[in-house]
């Protein structure tokens, strides 16, 4: 497993990751916030909205970083001359070419 693949399924984690993250929240205070009903419970509505805005951001950095990791790691190993789709195969041998024989022009004679 090529170091490429390793970083689109680490970024695709993180993506999952971001996208409960951001579906948990709700902006106008109805989301993860409304279903927790004591303060005493993970410290609070205010820290869990805290916890969440914390762990957006974080988790957005780490894509951003991954995404850059990932591209400084493509060999571009697929390029054009190099491509499994694109065979570099020689033409099929034909019979060879006969040389034309020139037969020589007529001489003319010189204007006097």
């Amino acid at each position: 497993m090529s170091t490429f693949s390793i970083f689109l399924v680490l970024i695709t984690i993180v993506c999952f990751l971001l996208i409960v993250v951001i579906m948990v929240q709700n902006p106008k205070g109805g989301g993860l916030s409304s279903t927790i009903s004591g303060t005493q419970m993970l410290g609070g509505v205010q820290k869990t909205t805290d916890f969440l805005d914390k762990s957006t951001w974080t988790l957005a950095t780490i894509l951003i970083a991954l995404i850059l990791l990932s591209s400084l790691s493509f060999t571009g190993s697929l390029s054009d001359t190099d491509s499994k789709l694109i065979e570099k195969t020689e033409a099929p041998a034909t019979t060879p070419a006969v040389p034309v024989q020139q037969t020589p022009a007529p001489a003319t004679p010189a204007a006097k």
